[in-house]
């Protein structure tokens, strides 16, 4: 199989997201789903558009996309060699309501290893991407963050509280160990985010593969590290949802990852 040229995926994105979801940013109504999270009518329009041309682009590819069943999902990481692994609208409840931070995320998987990723904001038009051994880009620039070396206790943590482990979120709140906290509300952003050193650490929980295999793709590429909360590489080819610690800076991840109790293992 032949790897996509990232020139030729951002070429679908982008006109996608200016067609579909720009126009509706902050107007459309929404349901709920079975989970209890939102979607709108944007989700399952880009997801089918996204789709659609996926398939007529490269063939060989199967698709995972967010909207689908959890049967189907499943079944195309279980039989596809190749398969794409797509949020077509990460931070819908941002979306709906008006809040500028969403963005559409795409990864390339391949024999249970993510290959390539692209994560694309389209309210500031800026596109993240990655080819694993290649390196990441930022807006076709390399994206190679040098980290400043910022103490824990002056660092500004990307945190979501809502699916950690409740002994740990009361942790965190009675002992906080770094100067200021976020939550912007799209995982895809997040992981983004901080490889362009938007922030010093990261921290949330439960996500579900198509919120993490692009993004820790991405940052990855660009020097930082990653790893679960049970101590294991993030992305490991199942559909599984992950609890993730993240930084750019070496000496912030060893210090966040024994703050927060995680066993050493293979950072990913």
């Amino acid at each position: 199989m032949t790897l996509p040229d990232l020139k030729q995926l951002e070429a679908i994105v982008k006109p996608a997201a200016a067609e579909i979801l720009v126009p509706g940013f902050g107007k459309h109504s929404y349901s709920y789903k079975a989970d209890g999270s939102i979607i709108t009518a944007a989700d399952e329009a880009m997801q089918q558009r996204l789709e659609e041309e996926l398939a007529r682009t490269w063939p060989d590819y199967a698709f995972l996309g967010e909207e689908m069943s959890e049967a189907e999902q499943r079944a195309a990481m279980t039989n596809a060699a190749g398969y794409w692994c797509i949020d077509p609208l990460d931070g819908t409840n941002n979306y709906a309501t008006g809040m500028p931070f969403f963005a559409v995320s795409i990864a390339l998987i391949i024999n249970k290893v993510q290959t390539l990723g692209l994560v694309y904001d389209p309210l500031r038009d800026e596109v993240f991407t990655a080819i694993r051994g290649e390196g990441a880009l930022f807006n076709g620039e390399p994206l190679k963050c040098i980290p400043n070396k910022t103490e824990i206790r002056r660092s500004i943590a990307e945190i979501d509280m809502k699916r950690l482990p409740k002994e740990l979120a009361i942790k965190l709140v009675n002992e906080t160990p770094f100067s200021s906290q976020r939550n912007i509300g799209s995982s895809a952003l997040d992981w983004c985010w901080l490889a362009a050193c938007r922030y010093n650490i990261y921290l949330h929980g439960g996500q579900k593969p198509w919120d993490y295999a692009a993004g820790n793709l991405i940052l990855h590429e660009a020097g930082g590290q990653s790893i679960s909360l049970d101590g294991e590489p993030v992305f490991r080819g199942k559909y599984e949802d992950r609890s993730v610690l993240a930084s750019l800076d070496d000496s912030l991840f060893s210090y966040w990852q024994q703050w927060l109790g995680i066993p050493v293992g293979k950072a990913k």
